[in-house]
């Protein structure tokens, strides 16, 4: 009987500002196959996200469908975006309309932004003939609560004459009546999933405005200001709904929106990395594999706190298989806390380079990385 060949699941997430998803499993193949050869090794690549930018590609990499829309983002302004479809499900990712990546930082409005581009896309992908909507929740420059994406939905959110408020969070103190009679019907018979990783609640200092809104240019004030606006949505849906989940887990994800998805749509949260993971194959997988391959841009204490490697390392745990990460950087805190979980971390700098340098390298050096750790893994096994 022939040997069975040893099996490589390769699962990184992007590389932020030098490689995709799929573009780095495609540079630890090479490495990896540069040692073993094509023969010592089979390689199964599964590109990986944890719902945020770049979660979309990486369901269109492992075989959705990918279809662009136009939408507007969080400033109003019209853009293409794309959402993944395969049969009835569909991947929606917030970044793509109202993602702060998308808006200069002088242009950044967080007290008037609007998550109305996800909602726009939401519909999109009803109107595709999906049931099971899946909305990646992550690197957006809103903290409107997702009234905008509801407002997109039908949803009407008036004042106490009776009229239409405008965009945006602040806008939400002078909220009265929340009018769902427009609500799109097809909302009743479709299955919401939001990804994230973000577990914080919608208020309060560790709720959407303090915790993430200075880091969409909210000041001080400002952040009072929201925090409040928010409250006064949470008391008027709580009385519109008659449930009220202000303090579910994941209600403060994507400025708010996840309380948007939870109160409203009825969605389920998941862990982004562990969902994506799933949906696109990678349980099944490593129930196959010798050992997994993962990695992206930093490793540090955001990934401690859901980000991909430490999603590939859990499925991969319940897999029973080793795990190497790979990291244009690793912080000693998260390299320790990762080997308590059967991770070992490689960073991929293998010399003394600048941040530029380094971006700009990126394939190469992750290729290189990998070739180092296949050498090692030969060498004593």
């Amino acid at each position: 009987m022939a040997r069975q060949e040893p099996i490589a699941v390769i699962a990184p997430d992007k590389f932020k500002g030098s490689l995709t998803a799929a573009r780095a499993a495609r540079a630890i193949a090479e490495g990896w196959r540069s040692i073993y050869g094509k023969r010592g090794y089979t390689t199964i690549l599964v590109p990986m996200a944890d719902g945020g930018e770049g979660t979309v590609e990486v369901f269109a990499a492992n075989g959705f469908r990918r279809i662009t829309c136009s939408a507007l983002d969080a400033i109003g302004r019209d853009v293409d975006a794309a959402f993944a479809v395969d049969g009835t499900t569909a991947v929606v990712e917030l970044a793509a309309t109202s993602g702060l990546a998308r808006i200069r930082e002088r242009d950044r409005d967080v007290r008037h932004a609007s998550s109305a581009g996800a909602g726009q896309m939401i519909a999109a992908a009803l109107d595709a003939g999906a049931r099971t909507i899946v909305v990646g929740l992550g690197g957006s420059a809103t903290n409107d609560g997702g009234s905008g994406l509801l407002r997109a939905l039908g949803v009407r959110f008036l004042d106490e004459n009776g009229h239409d408020l405008a965009p945006g969070g602040v806008s939400l103190a002078r909220l009265s009546r929340i009018d769902l009679d427009g609500l799109d019907p097809r909302i009743a018979t479709t299955k919401f999933v939001a990804a994230t990783d973000v577990i914080h609640r919608l208020l309060g200092p560790y709720g959407a405005s303090a915790v993430f809104g200075p880091q969409k240019g909210a000041s001080p004030e400002d952040v009072r200001e929201l925090d409040a606006a928010l409250e006064r949505f949470a008391d008027v849906a709580a009385k519109t709904l008659g449930r009220d989940l202000r303090d579910a887990q994941g209600s403060g994800a994507a400025g708010g929106a996840g309380f948007a998805l939870l109160a409203f749509l009825r969605a389920e949260v998941r862990r982004g990395a562990e969902l994506v993971g799933e949906l696109c194959g990678l349980p099944a997988a490593l129930e196959r594999a010798t050992i997994c391959l993962t990695g992206e841009g930093s490793i540090d204490a955001q990934t401690l706190a859901g980000k991909t490697v430490l999603g590939v390392a859990n499925l991969a745990h319940h897999a029973r298989v080793p795990v190497v990460a790979f990291g244009g950087s690793v912080t000693a805190a998260a390299e320790l806390a990762l080997r308590a979980r059967g991770v070992t971390c490689v960073p991929i700098v293998d010399g003394p380079t600048g941040l530029e340098e380094a971006l700009k390298d990126g394939r190469e050096l992750l290729k290189r990385a990998a070739a180092r750790t296949a050498e090692l893994v030969r060498s004593t096994a």
